[in-house]
Parts: structure tokens; C-alpha cells; sequence
């Protein structure tokens, strides 16, 4: 090969036809799988394969795509999803989450990473789809299967470090910097001498994944660990180069960020002085929810547990704005007035709050099924955009653990270590189940015929209820926080919820008490009309003391912690 003036090396080789493998001879001693490799079939070690994308026959050229504002997303991991954990598999899976009503499933990282098990946040290839899962013409089918049965796809791209083991990144070139730290790895150099061609390799990646997998979105993790001191952020430059591709293919392509810096330029437009994500993962709102719904305080939870901080969350989205941090020892975050309903993604549970704890527990199994049907309550009247976990829609029990498959002794060690360290602010009994077992990896694994079971059966009902409220009730499907009222009641652990676009009006009513309470209600104008409450027998409630109708100043008796919906009547 030989050196360009512009740093890189260049060789052209003819004759070389698809699944043709190489390695890079780098200073003709070390041989390197591709650092752009589209296929790694014998790992993050072996050769890299060559791929030819165009070949691919395409059957969805009439998707338009959804909007964002619309989207039902459910989140899954590809190798816990199902019994054989491929791309393939989770073909058959479509129409029952089309069944529950979700148009959008996001997936969890499928960048080549070491091993057969991981989450994907190791991983060290980012244009290289997951051997294991099936490479990339089985993401394609997938991809081409769900846009046939109008769901849209997202996928979780991590951009803030490469995984530890089989990341060659750096012998190519100053791809990272010791400017700044990471809690996972070096930092990536998109400040530095060089920068330009490092923030290209990225900002090619996430076109690549729209152009040539024909993805909708891409969730950005854990944006606050990628370190920008310019005056152009990088991901500034990423959603104009996305904006440019969305008008180039006449449809819209959606960036949306994973951050903990409830900064609001992340998704503020850029004209006005942001960064112009789509939209941001909102862990406040779960964060001020699961306290209320658990009582837990330790570690983040800290700094939630009122209704006073879920009813700031519903107006506002962040809790923490400016705010003091108990947690963090200062102030935090900043006010995101000005920003609409479907800048945020919502959610009672997600792979990091089910995945972070010490044994992986899911809500089903901290909560009871009152509690378990108030959480899905509250998401879904919510303005913002509601995200479900894998399971979370039938009470799931299994866990969601923590995984890996290195085959470095000193890295696995390293893993474990890292794994009990992070759980010290927790006073969380006993070790971590260990993350490179196969018997974690497999335990994690959903087991679908729950779905069937009783209580499960009834609780995958009335998620789908909600979610067929959601799409048909217009007060309920637009995300507009100009239409939309909240209140507490008396005893500050009930709120009211009023929503409303044009003639639709929606009232919920969400109560987090222990005991069955009364207020006396002064609720808007007009004849409200019952269309859901957990309460009732159907659901597997205790019985439900709420009329089914309701008109102003009303004195009403609800059960503990419990979920109703009225719809306002319009009169012809």
C-alpha cells in the first residue's frame, strides 16, 4: 500500500469477488482484520470478509417510514430475545408485537464483538454486523420483514469508546486521545490533531447503517462520554449530515441520544444554539416513577422519590434542572423549557435499569401486579414517546443480567472486578452473577410461553389495551405539552393527568398510595366516560369503587395504587 498525502494508505486490488477474506499488513509484521470491515465470521481477531451490499434484493420500497411522535418502540436484545438468539429468529416474533401494537423495535449494539454473548456495548468493529446473530444479509432480513409489517427499526450504536478486546483501532491511527477518560475505555479523538478524519469514520458509520440496512433511527449510548471541547460538537455535525441524507431520500432518518447530562442541547435545534438530536432518552421520568413504585433511594434514586418530582417529570421531563444533586454532591442538568413532548423517550424499565442492578431483576419481581399495571399506566399517558423492554408487556420474570464471552483471563477478571466496584452505592447483598457464564447469558433469555400464563396473559392485555388507547384517542397520541394539564390530589400521592387536542379530552388518574383513597374531584366541564381501570376484576383487580361516568365536582374512591382512564363525551 501506499501513503496519500492525506495520511491514508491506498492500494487497489482487482479480481477480488465477495466472501474473499484479508487482513491489513500493518508495518509488515502485524496482521489486522479491517477496521471498517463489513463482516468478521471468525471473530474480532480473524480476517475481515468483503461484502457487497448492493446485492442485496430489497422487497420494502414502499416503506415511508413512521414519524417519531408516533413510534411505540420496544426495546430487545437479539441474543436474549429468543431460544436461538439470531436475527432470523425474531421473524417469526413480528406479528405478536404487531398483535400488541408496536410499530417500532429497537435493538440492542450488533457490532462485531468478542465472542458469542455480549450486549454490544463492547463491541470493537462498528460497521461489521455480529457473526453470531447471522452478519449482515440476516440484519437485512429482518430489517426488510419488519418494514413488510409496518414496523419501523432503531438501532442502539455506541460512539463514545470501542470494546477492550479485538479493538486494532488505534494502530491505524490517533483514533482515540488520553485528553479525556472514559468509564469504559479510551475516549475517542473528536477534538484532537486529526479529529477531522475521526469524526468522518463515525459519521459514516450511522449513514452506512441508514443506506445500506435501510434502519430508521439510530440510538446514540451514553452520548455524556463522548468529549467535544470545539466549537463544533460532533454531534452537531452528525444530525446535519443525517438531516442532508433524510432530504436526499425524501424521508426522515431519527438520531435520538442516550445521556445523563439532562443538557437540553442535545436535542435543542441548532439554530438555537443546540446540537439538533431528534429526541433523548428521559431517565427521569423512570427514575421518579420507580421510586414512588418501589420506595428505593440508594444510589441515583437519591435524588427522586416524591410525587412532586414524577409531576415535574410529566410537565417538564427532567426533574433535575439546575438543581441540586444529592447524589452527585452539585448542581445538575438545566431547564428544558421550550423543548416539545417528542424530544423525549419514556419508559418503567429499559436493558441499563433492569440490566445495572446487582441480579438483574426486573420490575415484575420487585413490584407487585397493581403496581406493575400503574407503571404501564403512567408511560402511556405520558406526552412523551413510550419505550417498552423485552417482556415488561407480560411481566417478564427472568432476569436481564449482565453478560460477556472474552476469552482474555486477565480482561474476564478485570470484568468481574469492575462489575462488583460499580454496584458499592447500592446495599446490594451478596456477588454479581457472573457476567461470563453461560448459564447468565442463558438465564437472561425471555421465556415466551409466559405469555399464555394467567396473570401474564392478563397483564399482556391490558398493555395492549393502552397502547390501542394510545394510537385511536387523539388527546392521547399527540405529543403536546401545550395540550396538557397535571394536579395532585389532597394527599400529594395522586395525580390527575388532562390532556386534550381539539374536542378529544382524556383524564387519568394515577394514585401511588398504600391505602384505597377519596377526594372530592373538580374536574373539567362534561360527561366523562370510563375507559380503563386497572381495578377491575377483568384486569385481576380487587374490584374497582370508580363510576363509569363521571361529571364535575365528583367525590371519588380509588383502590391502592391503581391506574384509571376517562375519555370527555362529544356531544353530536
Amino acid at each position: 500500500m501506499e501513503k496519500g498525502e492525506d495520511g491514508y494508505w491506498h492500494i487497489l486490488v482487482e479480481n477480488v469477488h465477495p466472501s474473499s477474506k484479508y487482513f491489513y499488513l500493518l508495518e509488515n509484521t502485524r496482521q489486522r482484520p479491517d477496521p471498517a470491515s463489513f463482516f468478521q465470521p471468525d471473530g474480532v481477531h480473524g480476517p475481515s470478509v468483503v461484502v457487497d451490499h448492493t446485492r442485496y434484493s430489497w422487497g420494502d420500497h414502499l416503506w415511508e417510514g413512521i414519524p417519531l411522535s408516533a413510534m411505540i418502540i420496544y426495546e430487545l436484545h437479539v441474543g436474549a430475545f429468543t431460544s436461538s438468539g439470531t436475527f432470523e429468529a425474531i421473524i417469526p416474533r413480528l406479528q405478536d408485537l404487531r398483535s400488541l401494537g408496536i410499530n417500532t423495535i429497537e435493538i440492542m449494539p450488533v457490532a462485531q464483538f468478542p465472542g458469542d454473548r455480549n450486549w454490544g456495548y463492547d463491541g470493537t468493529y462498528l460497521f461489521a454486523v455480529q457473526n453470531s446473530y447471522g452478519g449482515p444479509d440476516a440484519l437485512k432480513n429482518l430489517v426488510n420483514a419488519c418494514h413488510k409489517q409496518g414496523i419501523a427499526v432503531i438501532l442502539d450504536v455506541v460512539y463514545n469508546h470501542l470494546g477492550p478486546e479485538g479493538n486494532y483501532l488505534q494502530e491505524f491511527g490517533p483514533y482515540f486521545t488520553d485528553h479525556y477518560k472514559t468509564p469504559w475505555g479510551r475516549a475517542i479523538n473528536f477534538d484532537g490533531a486529526y479529529s477531522d478524519e475521526v469524526r468522518s469514520f463515525f459519521i459514516q458509520n450511522a449513514l452506512y447503517w441508514f443506506k445500506f440496512f435501510h434502519l430508521d433511527g439510530l440510538r446514540l449510548d451514553a452520548v455524556h462520554g463522548i468529549y467535544v471541547r470545539g466549537a463544533k460538537h460532533i454531534l452537531e455535525e452528525l444530525s446535519e449530515e443525517v438531516e442532508e441524507f433524510s432530504r436526499h431520500q425524501g424521508r426522515n432518518y431519527y438520531l435520538i441520544a442516550e445521556s445523563d447530562l439532562n443538557d437540553p442541547r442535545i436535542v435543542r435545534p441548532r439554530d438555537k444554539g443546540g446540537y439538533g438530536i431528534d429526541a433523548q432518552w428521559c431517565d427521569d421520568f423512570h427514575h421518579s416513577l420507580h421510586t414512588l413504585l418501589t420506595g428505593e433511594k440508594e444510589g441515583y434514586y437519591a435524588d427522586f422519590g416524591t410525587i412532586a418530582d414524577f409531576k415535574k417529570s410529566f410537565e417538564e421531563g427532567f426533574v433535575i434542572s439546575g438543581t441540586y444533586s444529592s447524589y452527585r454532591k452539585r448542581r445538575h442538568g438545566a431547564s428544558p423549557a421550550g423543548l416539545s413532548a417528542q424530544q423525549f423517550i419514556v419508559f418503567s424499565q429499559n436493558h441499563d435499569q433492569v440490566g445495572n442492578r446487582k441480579f438483574g431483576e426486573r420490575l415484575s419481581t420487585l413490584v407487585d401486579f397493581e403496581r406493575l399495571k400503574l407503571a404501564a399506566g403512567a408511560v402511556f399517558v405520558s406526552p412523551y414517546i413510550p419505550l417498552l423492554f423485552m417482556g415488561e408487556e407480560y411481566g417478564e420474570d427472568a432476569p436481564f443480567l449482565y453478560f460477556v464471552s472474552h476469552s482474555d483471563p486477565e480482561l474476564i477478571k478485570a470484568v468481574r472486578e469492575g462489575r462488583k466496584k460499580e454496584f458499592q452505592s447500592f446495599s446490594w447483598d451478596q456477588e454479581p452473577p457472573d457476567p461470563q457464564s453461560m448459564e447468565t447469558f442463558l438465564g437472561s433469555k425471555l421465556k415466551w410461553e409466559k405469555r399464555i400464563e394467567k396473570k401474564n396473559h392478563v397483564l399482556l392485555n391490558f398493555y395492549q389495551q393502552l397502547i390501542a388507547l394510545r394510537k385511536k384517542i387523539p388527546a392521547l397520541h399527540m405529543s403536546d405539552k401545550n395540550c396538557f394539564n397535571i394536579s395532585t390530589g389532597e394527599n400529594k400521592k395522586v395525580l390527575f393527568v388532562h390532556r386534550w387536542q381539539r374536542d378529544s379530552n382524556i383524564w387519568g388518574l394515577l394514585n401511588f398510595n398504600e391505602q384505597k383513597s377519596s377526594i372530592v374531584l373538580d374536574i373539567p366541564e362534561g360527561t366523562w366516560i370510563k375507559l380503563l381501570d386497572s381495578s377491575e376484576h377483568r384486569w385481576l383487580g380487587t374490584g374497582s369503587p370508580l363510576p363509569e361516568t363521571i361529571s364535575q365536582k365528583t367525590t371519588l374512591t380509588f383502590e391502592p395504587f391503581s391506574f384509571a382512564l376517562y375519555l370527555k363525551e362529544v356531544k353530536a
